[in-house]
């Protein structure tokens, strides 16, 4: 072998070394990096806390109907006392193309009519989503019955409006549909699940996630590092924790922004349920019978309240695994931690049989 074949079989090694231990050296920092633990489920219905001999300092009150129809649906929101004054924004998921979990227009139609409400969404930043574009969002939406029962605003449609986050980890700020300024009242209305990313999607998920911009949701899910969509990168670089702690902290800010959270209340929609989301297009078949319907002026109470739920169904195996391989408790703890609510909940049952 000539002495130039040598040197560049020995080039040829140490470029490879030297791949080898940055690939290596990537790889370590990245399991430690993403390391997280697995937060166990214990209920906080202060019925069952009480006889655990568990303390609580403060609870909220959830109530809770298995009746879900248009009138169970009406029922329980007026158990909460509650008459949104002003243009009334309703928050929910108009699902993506071709899934069919979504909440059923024909359910919420006489409540959305009776605050007179205005449908809101903010555009996707996920990839292969339909919905990352204005124009196509309201076709799906269209597709999907919502433009039949209430006006749709995009509030991304024409950019972002920046609101502080206080006491956050992670965030500083967050970046939600700039026509949300436009609004003095947020119904939140939420279809309960899983998700692929968050472990379940409920209400902390729908008023952060939900209400970022395009930009803002990759912020949350790269807990402020990143900003361009799509998500992907962002998401995979930071650690699992973060991502929920950030949408905690959005999820405040939203909250505050509103009155501290006097201008909003939370309904929330246990049926359909699958591991997945209604952002996935071709979800999981849903493998659980449906439970009832939510309500409450505290969204980490009314989730909390839901996840117990779940939990003690004799078939939600598959959706409890989904919840604790994401750690999607974790948004809970942190939600309480800062500030955005209590995970003690008081469950009034408004069923007469009950």
């Amino acid at each position: 072998m000539t002495d130039k074949k040598k040197k560049i079989l020995k080039r040829f090694f140490i470029t490879i070394g030297v791949i080898v231990f940055i690939v290596a050296a990537f790889m370590t920092w990245y399991n430690i990096h993403m390391a997280y633990d697995i937060e166990e489920h214990i209920t906080y219905n202060i019925d069952e806390m009480e006889k655990e001999g568990r303390s609580f300092e403060n609870a909220s009150i959830v109530y809770f109907t298995k009746d879900i129809s248009p009138e169970g649906l009406m029922n329980i929101y007026e158990e909460l006392g509650i008459t949104p004054e002003g243009n009334v924004a309703v928050k929910l998921s108009t699902g993506e193309a071709g899934n069919p979990n979504h909440l059923d227009p024909d359910l919420i139609k006489d409540l959305v009519d009776s605050v007179n409400g205005t449908i809101i969404e903010c555009n996707t930043a996920y990839s292969g989503s339909k919905r990352a574009d204005t124009a196509m969002h309201r076709q799906v939406a269209k597709e999907h019955g919502f433009t039949d029962i209430a006006e749709l605003d995009i509030m991304d449609e024409d950019g972002y409006m920046v609101i502080p986050v206080s006491g956050g980890d992670h965030l500083e700020e967050n970046w939600v549909g700039k026509n949300l300024e436009n609004y003095d009242y947020i119904m939140v209305l939420t279809h309960f699940k899983g998700h692929p990313m968050a472990g379940f999607g409920g209400a902390l998920k729908n008023i952060s996630i939900g209400i970022a911009s395009r930009e803002g949701k990759v912020r949350i899910h790269s807990g402020g590092t990143f900003k361009k969509p799509p998500i992907d990168v962002g998401a995979m670089l930071t650690n699992q924790d973060v991502f929920t702690e950030s949408m905690a902290e959005a999820a405040k800010s939203v909250s505050d922004y509103e009155d501290g959270g006097n201008k909003m209340l939370y309904i929330s929609v246990l049926n359909n349920m699958s591991v997945d989301c209604d952002c996935v297009s071709e979800p999981a078949d849903v493998d659980m019978h449906d439970i009832g319907i939510l309500a409450s002026t505290d969204p980490v109470a009314i989730d909390q309240a839901a996840i117990d739920l779940v939990f003690k169904a004799p078939d939600s195996e598959s959706l409890q695994e989904r919840i604790l391989s994401k750690n999607g408790l974790h948004i809970l703890t942190h939600a309480e931690k800062i500030g955005l609510g209590n995970r003690a909940y008081e469950l009034r049952s408004i069923d007469g049989d009950e």
